[in-house]
């Protein structure tokens, strides 16, 4: 039941920043849940390698080199899917702000309640 509602926040944070996000567009609801899984996968596996490759620059970066692979994975999914774009990588690097703030926000929220 947990992940069904984090799903469903993590949607709800990306549907949510791309209308908050000057040039970002997402179509739907469920346009907004699919491109939150696919960056979340696409976090989860090609992330995962860069992170590991890149530990010594982030490191030294203090984990902007992490904050740096979270926006290339938002432009690729931005490639992938016709429903979710973005203006460019600044767009891509305010999305993945005010949605790491977004899901914070309802982190806390639903971690109350349960």
């Amino acid at each position: 039941m947990s992940f069904i509602v984090e799903i469903l926040v993590m949607g709800l944070a990306m549907l949510l920043g791309a209308y908050i996000t000057p040039g970002v567009h997402v179509d739907g609801f469920g346009s907004a849940i699919i491109a939150a899984l696919l960056i979340a996968l696409a976090n989860a596996t090609i992330g995962f390698i860069l992170r590991i490759f890149t530990l010594p620059l982030n490191i030294l970066t203090l984990g902007l080199c992490s904050f740096i692979i979270t926006v290339l994975m938002i432009l690729l999914v931005d490639s992938m899917m016709t429903s979710f774009n973005t203006s460019g990588f600044w767009s891509a690097a305010l999305l993945a702000i005010v949605m790491a703030i977004i899901k914070m926000i309802f982190g806390g929220l639903t971690s109350s309640r349960a």
